[in-house]
C-alpha cells in the first residue's frame, strides 16, 4: 500500500509545476521547430519526481516529532523549560532548534569550546616539551642542582599511573616519565646534589576559587601546576592531592633516577636560572592527542592547563583569567557568537559557567566531522566516558559526543551518524533536572532519535511510479 502524500507537500509541488507550465511558452523559441515524437521519459517537474522532496519533508517532520517527545517528558520536571537543543543536517543547515540562544550551565560540554580553541591556536601537531636543566654539563657524572622544568604537559605520568588512570580505570595515553629518567642517565648524570621542580611557567593557583570546596579533596581534579606528574596526585589509591605539585614531581623523578643507579640528594622546588644547559628533554604526544585525552576521559586538569597555556602563548601570562580571555577573543575571531559564553574555568566544573546550544553547535559545525575535534570525542559504547553508555540502542558506534554532568545538569554535544551513514552535529544542555536518572534517560532518548534520522518511506512508496530517465 502506497503512503499518502502530505497535503501541504503535494500542494507545494503542484504550485511549482503549475508555475513552470505557465511561463514555459514565454521562455520558448518564438518559432519552434515541429515537435518530435513523444519519448518515454519523466519530465523534470513531474509529480513522479516529487517523492524525493516529500521524503525529506517526512524525515524532518518525524525528527522534530521525536525530539519534541524526548524533551517534553513529564519526568524532566522544570528542566522542560530550561533545556536547549540545536541540530543541523549533514550540510550544516538547521534541522531543529529549541531555546538555542539560552545561556545555560554546560558542565563538561565546556571542554568542547576549550578543546576547539586549543586546537585552533596551538595547532594539532604542537607538543609540550618538558626539560631537565643544570648549571653546566655533568662533570665526571656529577651535577650540582638539577632543575625539572615544567611545560604545562597534562599527560606527564609514570607507567603505573597511566595504566590505571582514565575512565573506568582503563589505561590512557601519557608522556612517560620513565623515558625522561632514562635520558638523564644516558646523558652521563650519576650524582645530583639537589633535584628541584620548576613550575614557574604558570601561576600557583591550584583550584578555581568558586569551585565546590570538595574538589580539593576528591579525585575530580588535581592541583593545577605547570609541572604536574600523575595529575598532581601524591597517591591515587585513594587519590590524594600533592601539597606541592612541583616538589611531588621532583620526588617521583628522583625515585626513578635512583632506580637507574643515579645518586640524588634532596628534592624540592625552585626556579631555574636563566643561564642553564639542557640535560634531557621529553615531548608530549601531539596536541590533537592531548585534546583527545581531555575530551574522551573528561580530564578536568588537562582542560585547566590548556587554558593557562593559551594565556602564556597568546595572552598576558599563565593564569586562568588570561587564558579565558584568549578563548573568548579566539571564538570571536572564528566568527562564533560568544555572547552566551561566560566562563570561570576551562573544564566546566564551575556552576557559574554558561554556554548556549547555538554556540556549541557553531563550534561543532566549524570543526566538522572530519577534523581533530571529531576524532577527539568519545564514541558510544566504545571509548572514554561513553564506553558503557547507550548500550543496546541504535546509538552504539554512531554517536561521538561530549557528555556533561553536575547536580541537576546534563549535556550531550557532538555528532551523530544517521541512518543514511552521514554525520551531523547536535548540542543539548539541560538544567534544573529533578534527578540524575532523568538526565541519563534524556540523553538516551535523544541519541536514539538522532541516529534513526532520516526516517522516511522509500521514494517508490510515495510516488505514482518510478522515475524514467530520458533517452540517450
Amino acid at each position: 500500500m502506497r503512503a499518502r502524500l502530505p497535503v501541504a507537500a503535494l500542494a507545494a509541488v503542484l504550485a511549482v509545476a503549475s508555475a513552470v507550465v505557465a511561463v514555459a511558452p514565454e521562455l520558448g523559441d518564438p518559432d519552434p521547430a515541429p515537435a518530435a515524437a513523444p519519448q518515454p521519459s519523466t519530465p523534470v517537474f513531474s509529480l513522479r519526481r516529487a517523492p524525493g522532496l516529500i521524503m525529506r519533508h517526512v524525515a524532518a517532520a518525524r525528527l522534530r516529532s521525536g525530539l519534541d517527545a524526548a524533551l517534553d517528558q513529564p519526568s524532566l520536571g522544570p528542566a522542560r523549560d530550561d533545556t536547549c537543543l540545536a541540530v543541523s543536517d549533514p550540510d550544516g543547515r538547521p534541522l531543529y532548534g529549541r531555546q538555542v540562544e539560552s545561556a545555560l550551565i554546560p558542565a563538561s560540554a565546556m571542554k568542547i569550546v576549550t578543546g576547539s580553541v586549543a586546537l585552533a591556536r596551538l595547532g594539532p601537531e604542537t607538543r609540550f616539551a618538558t626539560t631537565v636543566r643544570a648549571a653546566a654539563a655533568p662533570d665526571d657524572g656529577a651535577v650540582g642542582d638539577l632543575w625539572f622544568v615544567g611545560s604545562g604537559d597534562p599527560l606527564l605520568a609514570t607507567a603505573d599511573f597511566a595504566a590505571t588512570d582514565g575512565w573506568l580505570e582503563r589505561p590512557r595515553l601519557a608522556t612517560p616519565l620513565e623515558t625522561l629518567a632514562d635520558r638523564i642517565a644516558d646523558a652521563g648524570v650519576r650524582r645530583v646534589g639537589r633535584l628541584l621542580g620548576d613550575e614557574s611557567r604558570y601561576d600557583t593557583q591550584r583550584y578555581i576559587p568558586t569551585w565546590e570546596p570538595s574538589y580539593a579533596t576528591t579525585p575530580e581534579v588535581g592541583p593545577q601546576s605547570a609541572l604536574s606528574v600523575n595529575d598532581g596526585f601524591a597517591s591515587w589509591r585513594p587519590r590524594v592531592a600533592a601539597a606541592s605539585p612541583a616538589t611531588n614531581a621532583a620526588a617521583i623523578l628522583a625515585r626513578l633516577l635512583r632506580a637507574r643507579g643515579v645518586t640524588v640528594g634532596s628534592v624540592g622546588e625552585g626556579r631555574a636560572p636563566e643561564r642553564t644547559v639542557s640535560v634531557a628533554e621529553i615531548e608530549s604526544p601531539p596536541m590533537a592527542e592531548v585534546v583527545g585525552v581531555m575530551m574522551r576521559e573528561s580530564d578536568n586538569l588537562g582542560a585547566e592547563l590548556l587554558v593557562k597555556e593559551l594565556g602564556v602563548r597568546f595572552g598576558t601570562g599563565g593564569t586562568t583569567t588570561a587564558g579565558l580571555a584568549v578563548v573568548r577573543s579566539t571564538a570571536t575571531e572564528m566568527g562564533l557568537t560568544a555572547d552566551a559564553y561566560v566562563a570561570s574555568d576551562g573544564s566546566g566544573l564551575d556552576r557559574r559557567d554558561r554556554l548556549s546550544c547555538a554556540l556549541l553547535q557553531s563550534v561543532l559545525a566549524r570543526a566538522g566531522p572530519e577534523g581533530p575535534l571529531f576524532d577527539a570525542l568519545p564514541v558510544a559504547g566504545t571509548s572514554g566516558t561513553l564506553v558503557r553508555r547507550f548500550l543496546d540502542t541504535p546509538a552504539v558506534g554512531k554517536v561521538r559526543a561530549k557528555t556533561g554532568s553536575l547536580n541537576g545538569v546534563v549535556a550531550l554535544a557532538g555528532y551523530a551518524t544517521g541512518a543514511d551513514g552521514r554525520s551531523f552535529g547536535f548540542a543539548m544542555l539541560a538544567n534544573d533536572l529533578p534527578s540524575d536518572t532523568a538526565g541519563t534517560a534524556l540523553q538516551d532518548r535523544l541519541a536514539t532519535v538522532l541516529t534513526t534520522y532520516p526516517d522516511a518511506p522509500r521514494p517508490d512508496d510515495l510516488g505514482p511510479g518510478p522515475v524514467r530517465p530520458p533517452p540517450a
